[in-house]
């Protein structure tokens, strides 16, 4: 049975990376446009090069998520982006429903657990067990995901500079650390960009070190319970492995990635559709992106003109 694909975009991400890579760009009717422009770069790259037989797409949705319940601080740090980013994503959607792709997204969740529920029901739930899921994403923090059966397709400069991260690619990324393992490394070192606390003097070496040697928070909280020294590891982290204990814990339970969304998924309804060529063609010139409709496959009997 040939190997099938599901692409699986983690939209915000990708708009939050176009919004920032490119300059101001305005429609002919003056809209902000480059957080669209950009993502659609992306979007047409993917189709191009992965040439997937399946295709989702994930949101965020406005208001409180269950970890901003749990704790109030949760991403306190983060600056609100400017409205004319928010103001692009119905147009984002809009682009996805005119090729045809699934949308989803559920109150209370993040795009990151929609992501995960979606990923691990394909692949349990797939009547093809060679389908391999590939994440589309801005930044790193799919890579807890990354699986036999999954891959992260991100940017690593830019909008142009990709890479594909697989098992191994992840292992030498963090210096020893399995996919799996992520999770608990955000425990200690913590998140200062979700403002996550994790373990109060504890960086990004001293966690890798801590979990190449002993595996997982649990092993390490195993082993100070029974009183034992960890070895190799100095006296001062121990204590504050054990004055923060509880911060450690909490702290995973907000990295976590929810895999349980209440979402209704099925992997047919996303199926890829033949595409109508002439309504994208159009949509992309009534947007001044002309440059966009010379990546859409046979389109070259279509007027071309310069962004």
């Amino acid at each position: 049975m040939d190997k099938k694909t599901l692409v699986i975009i983690d939209s915000n991400a990708l708009v939050h990376r176009a919004f920032h890579a490119l300059p101001e760009l305005a429609s002919p009717q003056g809209k902000p446009v480059n957080a669209l422009y950009g993502f659609l770069l992306i979007f047409l790259k993917v189709l191009k090069d992965l040439e997937p037989d399946y295709i989702a797409a994930a949101f965020d949705l406005p208001g409180p998520t269950f970890r901003k319940k749990l704790y109030k601080d949760y991403k306190a740090k983060r600056v609100k982006a400017p409205d004319e980013l928010y103001a692009q994503i119905p147009l984002i959607k809009d682009f996805l429903n005119l090729f045809s792709v699934s949308i989803f997204e559920k109150q209370g969740y993040e795009a990151d657990d929609v992501i995960g529920t979606i990923a691990r029901q394909a692949v349990k739930k797939q009547i093809n067990p060679e389908l391999e899921v590939m994440i589309i994403t801005g930044d790193l923090d799919a890579l807890r995901l990354v699986d036999k059966n999954t891959k992260v397709f991100t940017s690593r400069r830019g909008l142009k500079d990709t890479i594909i991260y697989d098992e191994s690619k992840v292992i030498e990324r963090y210096n020893g650390l399995r996919p799996e393992q992520l999770t608990d490394y955000r425990a200690l070192r913590g998140d200062p960009s979700d403002n996550i606390p994790g373990v109060t003097g504890i960086g990004e070496k001293t966690a890798i070190e801590l979990l190449n040697k002993f595996k997982s928070l649990d092993k390490i909280y195993s082993l100070l319970e029974k009183g034992e020294l960890l070895e190799g590891i100095r006296e001062s982290v121990q204590k504050k492995l054990n004055d923060y204990k509880e911060q450690a814990f909490f702290s995973r339970t907000l990295a976590e990635i929810e895999l349980n969304v209440p979402i209704e998924f099925k992997l047919e309804d996303c199926k890829k559709e033949k595409l109508d060529k002439e309504a994208i063609a159009e949509k992309f010139k009534d947007y001044g992106f002309f440059s966009l409709v010379k990546r859409l496959p046979e389109s070259k009997q279509i007027s071309l003109g310069n962004f």
